[in-house]
């Protein structure tokens, strides 16, 4: 609006609110620019706040503003909201004016998610950055705390808080949305997988804005992947962060990516998680399907972001010239995933396919059928190509299986995949999607049917905005997927045949001696393990490994119904076959371009007599674990950075023809071969003689290196 530029702060929010109600959104936006454009800061403070409520409406939901998760794109007012909220747009505009004044702005602590909200009540520190140095104490107590944000933060909160609005519908969810468009839009501004992060393109008299003092994150020079301290600070207590000038350039970055994660992720902590296993626990939240597909959004970006950290340089002979060390952007790439979302996101997870199939609200016959049927086509097709002799994998797939069992989900599955999978031509013959209730004059039959459209059109909709309108949906109770599971009933078998085996192998080595006993040479181990041996492959572990193989075939049979007599015959056959059909059949494999892959699986399918073998506390054991275990490269790899997996995978019992690739290998056997030739012996004889010293050294390793170890 062209207000006078005299005009009192009081008059110009008071004209600003009575323009609402009687010019329509292009004028008002009009008027906005304008004044924006033309008052000071000093001015424009009483204004952010009512502007944030009046476009993402109140934080208690009575207000609902602008309706961005429903404003669409056959809306005229579309690109309108589209371009006046962008991170370039006048409303950023007004926040960076203000940001160069410092103006603080108040949140409630009650609009904090649960575990922050329960955290500071206690009167303890949260452990985000985001709200250190800004917990205000009023006369009233902790329970009136408020946060003092600073204007670009309090813009996020109240764009983060829109999603979860409450007493707002939450029905249905769209790609398409303003609210949605403009999530991807501030995630590529500011969390950019090219370049970097671009300045602000708004300035007032005093320069460019920059981040406020003292800095409210964390400095980047000492960011690592370690988990945050353990000790618990009180809130009386905030520790002051002095400012980081190498991360001036990304505070923006880092204070979006907080922001929207602790409101949308943060509401679960790991007690809270801990105690909804329990039926008569009610849930203090529960996301709805549009809340799913934003963090789905924000967990798709992500991953691109921290993909697009530049490798690392080689060693050079001489030092660069300039920036020797990452910027901070990259930095930040390299940390964020663990740092700042890996916890929150694994229990927001949990908590979705733990709950949604018991709450009321979206279920698979209306709005996340995909979560269940897509998931675990997904997960099925790793289930496969996975070692289920290991406890850890098979405590997942009983996991899954758990969840797909529970009462009435399968049930509720095929009505969703009979309502999706209804035809077009059905519809159109029916009655409208709207209808009287009795009261209004309809029926109740009458309301029954013209209900059925309208799920029909919601459980489309869904798969459609996640797939494509060309998808080709797989059912999960159709001959293909069906078959996929019998294939995994087969190797949950195998795995549960294996696993038995070794773990009576095991034990029977563990209590049977051995002849080299009456020579001093055998194992005091009576557990019955090699040091090389994982956790998971040995004594009581495998008999867990099991159990929930054992568990997770019944819980395949319930949710698939599959016929018990069959099932008893497929186990009998593998009982039955098992040593001889290990030697004929070949090991799981992929039909490849260029013939027959092995699969993960089929590199560690029989990989359990190499694991027995090992297990033996006496000669043969020794001597197995010479071959077949690379002990001396395992203590390596624990005394060095590489992750645990690397380590344990290091020390499984395996045949490996690496060391014939090798230069130096290749080059020693070419001097002993042409030594042999010297010395008139032929190819044959030198191998046989290679062979020769190769196992009387593993001989002579196998029973004195306990020895020399103790000299």
């Amino acid at each position: 609006m062209a207000a006078p530029a005299l005009q009192q702060p009081s008059f110009l929010l008071a004209n600003l609110k009575a323009d609402c109600g009687t010019k329509p959104l292009l004028q008002r936006c009009q008027d906005l620019v304008k004044v924006i454009d033309e008052y000071p800061a000093k001015e424009l403070h009483p204004v952010l706040p009512w502007l944030m409520e009046a476009v993402f409406g109140s934080l208690d939901g009575v207000l609902a503003g602008w309706n961005l998760r429903f404003l669409h794109s056959r809306s005229s007012e579309y690109g309108l909201a589209l371009d006046f909220l962008g991170p370039t747009g006048p409303v950023m505009k007004l926040v960076y004016k203000l940001q160069a004044e410092d103006y603080k702005y108040e949140i409630p602590v009650n609009y904090l998610p649960g575990p922050v909200k329960a955290c500071i009540q206690e009167g303890v520190l949260p452990d985000c950055p985001l709200f250190h140095n800004k917990l205000q104490f009023p006369p009233a107590g902790l329970l009136a705390l408020s946060l003092a944000l600073n204007p670009f933060e309090f813009f996020m909160f109240n764009f983060a808080y829109c999603l979860i609005s409450p007493k707002v519908s939450h029905q249905g969810g769209s790609t398409d949305s303003a609210y949605f468009v403009l999530v991807d839009t501030y995630l590529k501004y500011f969390l950019p997988t090219e370049g970097s992060v671009p300045p602000s393109p708004f300035s007032d008299s005093r320069g460019s804005v920059s981040a406020p003092s003292p800095r409210s994150g964390v400095s980047f020079a000492g960011y690592g992947v370690h988990s945050p301290s353990l000790l618990k600070h009180h809130i009386f207590h905030q520790p002051s962060v002095n400012a980081d000038p190498a991360a001036q350039e990304i505070w923006r970055s880092e204070t979006l990516l907080q922001m929207v994660v602790e409101v949308w992720l943060h509401h679960y902590s790991l007690d809270m998680y801990q105690k909804l296993q329990s039926p008569q626990v009610k849930e203090p939240f529960s996301p709805s399907e549009e809340h799913v597909l934003v963090v789905r959004l924000l967990v798709k970006h992500l991953h691109a972001f921290s993909s697009s950290l530049k490798a690392e340089p080689g060693p050079a002979p001489a030092p660069p010239p300039a920036h020797p060390h990452p910027g901070p952007l990259e930095e930040f790439k390299r940390v964020v995933v663990q740092r700042f979302v890996q916890q929150k996101l694994y229990l927001f997870l949990q908590h979705c396919f733990g709950h949604w199939r018991t709450r009321t609200g979206p279920s698979p016959t209306s709005g996340n059928l995909l979560l269940y049927t897509k998931l675990f086509q997904v997960f099925l097709n790793r289930a496969v190509r996975t070692d289920l002799v290991n406890a850890k994998n098979a405590l997942m797939v009983f996991r899954v299986a758990k969840v797909f069992s529970q009462p009435n989900l399968a049930e509720m599955i095929q009505k969703g995949e009979q309502l999706f999978l209804e035809p077009e031509h059905v519809l159109h013959h029916r009655q409208p999607r709207g209808y009287l209730t009795p009261g209004q004059g309809g029926s109740y039959l009458s309301s029954r049917q013209r209900a059925v459209p309208d799920m029909v059109f919601r459980v489309k909709s869904h798969v459609y905005s996640l797939e494509g309108q060309d998808c080709q949906y797989q059912q999960m109770f159709g001959s293909e997927l069906r078959g996929g599971v019998l294939k995994l009933v087969q190797i949950i078998a195998q795995a549960r045949q294996t696993a038995k085996r070794i773990s009576d192998q095991s034990s029977e080595a563990a209590s049977s001696g051995s002849f080299l006993s009456w020579f001093g040479l055998g194992s005091a181990d009576a557990g019955g393990a090699f040091s090389g041996a994982e956790p998971e492959e040995t004594g009581e572990c495998l008999k867990k490994t099991h159990e929930f193989l054992d568990r997770a075939l019944e819980n395949l049979s319930q949710i698939f119904k599959l016929n018990q007599g069959h099932l008893n015959q497929v186990l009998s056959n593998l009982g039955s076959s098992q040593d001889d059909g290990n030697c004929r059949q070949l090991p799981d494999c992929v039909q490849g371009e260029d013939g027959l892959v092995l699969t993960e699986l089929g590199r560690r399918q029989f990989g359990g007599h190499m694991t027995a073998l090992c297990s033996r506390p006496d000669f043969l054991g020794r001597l197995g674990r010479y071959y077949l275990t690379d002990v001396a490269g395992g203590a390596r790899l624990r005394r060095s950075p590489a992750s645990r997996y690397t380590a344990e995978q290091s020390r499984r019992p395996r045949l490996s023809l690496r060391p014939l690739a090798s230069y130096r290998t290749l080059l020693l056997l070419l001097l002993f071969y042409l030594l042999g030739a010297l010395l008139s012996l032929g190819p044959g004889c030198s191998t046989l003689l290679l062979l020769a010293a190769a196992l009387l050294y593993g001989l002579f390793a196998a029973l004195f290196a306990d020895k020399l170890k103790a000299a």
